[in-house]
């Protein structure tokens, strides 16, 4: 950032900064003005009331005007939270410069019992704000808001994620119903289910207890609907990817030809990840979470693992490709990789080093689906 493009220039503000601590009864305006020394001014609306949140605001610049005979813009922040980017979209529209924040990645006070209030965290948010204005390095990470299109297109993907967390709970409880009744054969997913239900015997040789099949039998209706859900879901998100002339579809077409990328893992990974433009694979890793979190001092060095603060859905579903990755793809040099390190510590850590090549399999991926770069030996389809 040039210095000319700064709002903070040797102690003198060239802007109102606001901060915005966002509830689901009000919202706590905090605001820095020019002419207002280090004084700070506090004013709460109701929550969703946009009107007089504008309002505040031309009243912010009209009096700042007055005190400096010059008009100045208005610089948000806010952090990212339950309402989603519907606000950031508004003020953006009105002329506002606005930030999204992660709230974990805010610098606060290390002791036990620290003050937290609203009032404390917006004056925190101002700060902030001020300090990634001026140019100052590792002061926040500000959230890139996705366009209202590619924020839609994730919800076929998450919302398959929680159709299928479903799935599993029924599934375990029908079976665990059975197993206290000395049966461990029964499959809740098999299209025979019902029949099957009906031929059941207990492990002493009794018939199913009346009151437990009827139970079973509500539950298979409700997995019967998950399962409905899911099939329509699949069959929208391979529409969706059937659709020609868009880039989107394209990429994931791409990914899918690599061998052990299925539809699922191409739409996740795009919608989730790859669609962001990253300047390297830094960048690529700590988005994901997977980034190295060393800890020094002193003579005292170690490693705490990743760090697990990005996206955990794309890393949850690397960790699951990873697997499946040294399955489908034994010739490529990655799976070489993982294989070697995992002989070296004698069988051991193989959770640990699957991690690893989580890491190195998103930024195999990334490369491949922006540049293009083949992943060394792995097999992909004409």
């Amino acid at each position: 950032m040039q210095v000319g493009e700064h709002h903070v220039v040797a102690g003198e503000l060239n802007a109102i900064f606001v901060s915005l601590e966002l509830s689901r009864s009000s919202w706590l305006i905090t605001s820095l003005s020019p002419g207002a020394g280090e004084k700070m001014s506090r004013h709460a609306v109701e929550a969703g009331d946009i009107a007089a949140l504008l309002e505040r605001f031309a009243m912010l610049r009209s009096k700042a005007q007055r005190l400096r005979q010059r008009d100045y813009p208005i610089i948000t922040i806010h952090e990212a939270g339950l309402d989603g980017f519907w606000i950031h979209r508004v003020l953006v529209s009105e002329g506002v410069e606005s930030h999204i924040v992660d709230a974990a990645s805010i610098a606060t006070s290390r002791r036990k019992r620290r003050v937290k209030t609203d009032r404390v965290d917006g004056e925190t948010l101002v700060r902030t704000l001020l300090a990634y204005k001026r140019g100052e390095p590792r002061v926040c990470p500000m959230l890139r808001v996705p366009t209202p299109e590619e924020e839609d297109r994730r919800r076929i993907g998450r919302e398959r994620k929680i159709l299928m967390s479903e799935r599993i709970q029924h599934s375990n409880r029908i079976k665990g119903l059975l197993f206290s009744q000395g049966i461990t054969t029964y499959s809740p997913l098999r299209r025979d289910r019902r029949t099957v239900l009906e031929t059941l015997m207990t492990g002493d040789g009794r018939p199913l207890p009346e009151h437990m099949k009827r139970q079973i039998l509500r539950e298979i209706g409700r997995l019967e609907q998950i399962l409905e859900q899911l099939a329509a879901v699949d069959a929208e998100r391979d529409a969706m990817l059937a659709t020609d002339g868009c880039q989107d579809t394209s990429v994931v077409r791409m990914l899918t030809n690599v061998v052990g990328v299925g539809p699922e893992f191409a739409s996740v990974l795009w919608s989730e990840g790859l669609f962001r433009h990253f300047d390297n694979r830094r960048q690529v890793a700590a988005y994901a979470g997977l980034a190295p979190t060393p800890w020094q001092s002193g003579s005292v060095a170690r490693e705490q693992g990743v760090s697990k603060s990005g996206n955990g859905r794309l890393r949850s579903t690397l960790i699951q490709l990873a697997w499946l990755w040294i399955r489908h793809q034994p010739g490529s040099e990655l799976t070489k990789w993982f294989r070697d390190r995992v002989e070296r510590n004698g069988g051991r850590m193989k959770k640990t080093m699957i991690t690893a090549l989580a890491r190195k399999l998103l930024v195999a991926l990334w490369k491949y689906a922006t540049a293009g770069v083949v992943i060394e030996g792995a097999t992909v389809r004409a």
